[in-house]
């Protein structure tokens, strides 16, 4: 969501920033009205059986420093041409409400009234979805990122082109630096073996943060086969051990696609001369009040399809920089030294005691708690219930629908 606001606003600040570049042959005015610098933004789609989530801001002008704003305070609804109304509940500019299954032969829009003026999006009929068929990850050749591939079920209606579109959650495991089995007893001034000390194992989550759109035209029977949402580089942290992506699926009109396709435009081009103002970004949804420009789409859909899936680290090329061992190796230490570096916070990791054989030595390595408990790289190690077991090999790929 944060992803459309930040590219809308790139967009409006450097088509004013690029023509007053020193190197332009002559002063260019932008022909930006008052109007088109405090833009409403709404962000959402209107789902069946689930909790619905519109977010609303404004955009700022050309030559403000600040993001979008949220708009609060807004009396936001979804309705239906049955007259069926859902209210909405505000939390900072974002509004929430729980909508049942809506009917498919119903038409059902967003009402939303703020500063004095009433917008709303287009009624539409809610779209069935198919279900994912098939999501995989394929490295071409050991030095490039990991492409994910989506393939839908058979369209539910193969006489025309459908329109689909995609986001992504993604959890990953991730390990401590380094492992101990052992530790150091202050009272006998020896090494002991404990297991379990510190959480080496851990799990992180995040949601992907763009919106990918396909068409089916260019499909032998209007079926999407292996089409790439989105790639993980393969020095990335996420591939280093397992990682799962759960991809969710909405099937659209060719209007929100068209949409999508601007915003993902405007977004990479970053502001270019040819780049439409956020103004000029296809929309369903229009001031009833004025003549204000409105940006976002909102689709409508019957139902979402999702599809868990794992890649596992083993199964690809992935790059794992060479990490500097940064524990601290100390040789013959005596007690007083033990005493010290625990003092300092450090952890025994190995005691290897050779001093019964002839010139041997005691060799002991510490490292620091950071260095240990995998909590400290921003982890959690609460196992997700999804999650193999270990000696699984993660491939079990589970498709939903809802």
């Amino acid at each position: 969501m944060m992803k459309l606001r930040k590219t809308l606003y790139s967009v409006i600040c450097l088509m004013a920033g690029v023509c007053t570049l020193s190197g332009c042959i002559e002063e260019y005015e932008a022909d930006i009205s008052a109007s088109d610098s405090y833009l409403l933004v709404v962000e959402g789609t209107i789902c069946s059986g689930k909790l619905n989530q519109f977010i609303l801001s404004r955009t700022q002008s050309v030559y403000s420093t600040e993001e979008a704003q949220m708009e609060r305070r807004a009396e936001v609804s979804v309705r239906g041409s049955d007259g069926s109304v859902f209210m909405t509940q505000e939390n900072g500019g974002c509004y929430t409400c729980w909508i049942g299954t809506l009917s498919p032969d119903v038409e059902y829009y967003l009402h939303i009234e703020t500063d004095e003026d009433i917008y709303e999006s287009e009624p539409q009929k809610p779209m069935p979805t198919e279900g994912i068929a098939d999501v995989r990850g394929v490295q071409d050749t050991p030095e490039s990122s990991i492409d994910v591939l989506v393939t839908p079920e058979a369209p539910l209606e193969s006489g025309r082109v459908n329109y689909y579109s995609w986001t992504y959650d993604e959890t990953w495991e991730v390990h401590s630096d380094y492992t101990t089995h052992m530790y150091f007893d202050m009272e006998t001034m020896k090494a002991v073996f404990r297991t379990n000390q510190f959480p080496e194992r851990g799990w992180k989550d995040a949601s992907g943060s763009t919106i990918m759109a396909g068409a089916s035209s260019s499909y032998a029977g209007q079926h999407i086969q292996r089409l790439k949402i989105y790639d993980i580089d393969r020095g990335d942290e996420r591939i280093y051990h397992r990682y799962s992506g759960l991809v969710h699926q909405r099937a659209i009109t060719k209007a929100e696609y068209e949409y999508e396709l601007a915003r993902s435009q405007a977004g990479s081009e970053m502001g270019g001369l040819f780049t439409p103002l956020p103004s000029a970004l296809p929309t369903n949804i229009r001031c009833l009040t004025s003549h204000k420009h409105v940006i976002g789409f909102v689709g409508c859909s019957l139902n979402t399809s999702d599809y868990r899936f794992f890649l596992n680290a083993a199964d690809f090329s992935v790059y794992r920089p060479p990490m500097k061992d940064e524990r601290v190796f100390f040789e013959n230490p005596s007690d007083s030294d033990c005493r010290q570096l625990v003092g300092q916070g450090l952890y025994l990791c190995e005691w290897k005691d050779e001093r019964m054989m002839p010139g041997g030595k005691l060799t002991t390595i510490w490292a620091y708690q950071r260095q240990l408990d995998v909590r400290y790289k921003g982890a959690y190690i609460i196992e997700p219930v999804f999650w193999p077991s270990e000696g699984d090999d993660g491939e079990q790929q589970s498709p939903e629908s809802h």
